[in-house]
């Protein structure tokens, strides 16, 4: 059963517009799709093309980019197998700056942090697979404000298509014009 589209008040207001992108009433086809197109147009890059590519000076690496929708989809997958799990207590928030730097994403191969990437994306997948369907309904608090997990699970869709147009925007021009494939 699809999971349906979150309402306003499901989700945080500052995730709308990003949401509002995100296609269709089901949240797994949509990060299922995602993840397709995602690796689809990453995976013929190799480390060469991409180390130290960012599209203005003080912005994150495209590796730092992957390393973080990694690092946030982990976070925010949390947060739905709380609120899924009737958690009563208020979840915190994160700082994705310092988690950015911690991840020192630059430092890793290309393909580590694809296989990465997809790992995190798989495991939420079958997470949300295996939800009744009175879960994605099911509400909490996380950072301050009240989410539903279809909310959270919406939330990480349309946080990764953001960051994929800066991808194809910013990014995808900028990468060395060496042969793509493997290292």
């Amino acid at each position: 059963m699809p999971s349906g589209r979150p309402l306003p008040g499901e989700f945080a207001s500052y995730a709308a517009e990003d949401i509002a992108h995100v296609a269709g009433d089901d949240a797994v086809a949509a990060l299922a799709s995602q993840r397709d197109r995602v690796l689809a147009l990453l995976s013929g890059v190799n480390d060469v093309a991409v180390n130290g590519v960012t599209y203005a000076p003080g912005k994150w690496t495209l590796k730092d980019v992957i390393a973080h929708l990694a690092d946030d989809e982990r976070i925010f997958a949390y947060r739905m197998l709380c609120v899924a799990r009737r958690e009563p207590n208020a979840l915190a928030g994160f700082d994705e700056k310092r988690y950015a730097e911690a991840a020192a994403a630059e430092r890793l191969p290309w393909d580590v942090l694809l296989a990465d990437y997809a790992a995190v994306r798989q495991a939420t997948l079958t997470f949300l697979q295996s939800l009744p369907a009175d879960a994605w309904v099911q509400r909490g608090i996380v950072n301050g404000y009240e989410a539903s997990v279809r909310g959270l699970a919406f939330h990480i869709a349309g946080h990764e298509l953001r960051h994929l147009r800066a991808i194809e925007e910013l990014y995808w021009p900028r990468l060395s014009r060496e042969p793509r494939g493997s290292c």
